[in-house]
């Protein structure tokens, strides 16, 4: 049976390795054709993700198996978060090791963290139309969809579904 994955912010020394698996998840899931998309030049500079919101990482016997990025209201990372609501985003596994419980594992973590909040009332995210693992992950793990919240990625017709659950 393999050990208990561990959920933990992440350091300087994870950036490469959250790097690497949030571009390897993105591309393996086949929401962009290459890591040169700018939003994918993005979501690899971990440095300056790590500078303006909280990352966490997914770790089994000292291997990062995933991360995820938390945020509230007001600061950069936040797409959608209301008030009283935490938000995550770009919680990726890495594609060898998919279906191992880290999702699972960092996403019940989040809960639990919110929950010790001050003024926090709900944990809300955003997901690609198409990524039908996520949903099953967020419908599994209590969260419902939010329709009336979808949004469109400005300057683009992308659509991004909206799911919360209320603590």
């Amino acid at each position: 049976m393999p050990s208990q994955i561990l959920i933990r912010p992440a350091v300087p020394a994870d950036f490469d390795a959250i790097a690497r698996i949030t571009r390897d998840a993105y591309l393996a899931a086949g929401y962009f054709e290459s890591a040169d998309h700018p939003y994918m030049r993005q979501i690899q500079d971990v440095t300056t993700r790590a500078a303006d919101a909280t990352i966490w990482v997914a770790e089994r016997d000292g291997r990062i198996l995933g991360s995820v990025t938390l945020a509230v209201a007001g600061e950069p990372y936040a797409d959608i978060a209301r008030s009283d609501e935490l938000e995550f985003r770009m919680l990726v596994v890495d594609p060898a090791v998919q279906r191992s419980g880290a999702g699972k594992a960092m996403v019940q973590a989040i809960i639990e963290h919110a929950r010790s909040l001050p003024g926090i009332h709900a944990v809300a995210l955003t997901t690609g139309i198409s990524w039908e693992s996520a949903h099953g992950l967020y419908r599994k793990t209590g969260f419902v969809r939010a329709p009336d919240r979808d949004w469109l990625v400005p300057g683009t017709d992308i659509k991004l579904l909206v799911y919360r659950q209320a603590l």
